[in-house]
């Protein structure tokens, strides 16, 4: 089977929702609120400042998967650093190599886009991706992600 993989748009605002409340269920067992989640989404969609997302669709034109970046300025090497916020695919579409291709589609996309590196969290419990992302080349950084609330 084909797959393309574009930019997304207002019209993908159901299947990123979708995606984003699977992705967040398998990947840390939490249930977000779908009106949140269409609010955060629809923000990126209007705005690319926010966030920027692209769909995978197969031959039919239906969507398997998505990925979502954010980019964070670095004042030390006045460039951006482009984080993967997001990444789902729809467990029938897995194993294919599609996660590869859409991490290669975001690579270039930082790379046209000047980025000084493309980076991602991953929950320290979920093996699975850690692996996944391990064989399409990521290593681990030498920084530790903190945190406090507000």
């Amino acid at each position: 089977m084909d797959y393309i993989i574009r930019r997304a748009g207002l019209s993908d605002l159901g299947a990123l929702v979708e995606f984003t409340l699977a992705e967040a269920k398998e990947a840390e067992g939490l249930s977000l609120k779908l009106e949140k989640v269409q609010k955060g989404i629809r923000a990126a969609l209007e705005d690319e400042g926010v966030a920027v997302y692209w769909i995978l669709e197969d031959s039919r034109k239906e969507a398997a998967g998505h990925i979502s970046v954010v980019k964070e300025w670095s004042n030390w090497k006045a460039g951006y650093y482009w984080w993967i916020q997001s990444l789902y695919i729809k467990p029938e579409y897995r194993g294919h190599g599609l996660m590869a291709k859409l991490i290669q589609a975001v690579r270039k996309s930082a790379k046209d886009g000047q980025a000084l590196e493309l980076r991602l969290y991953v929950h320290k419990s979920n093996e699975r991706a850690i692996k996944a992302y391990r064989k399409v080349g990521f290593v681990e950084s030498d920084y530790r992600i903190m945190r406090i609330e507000v």
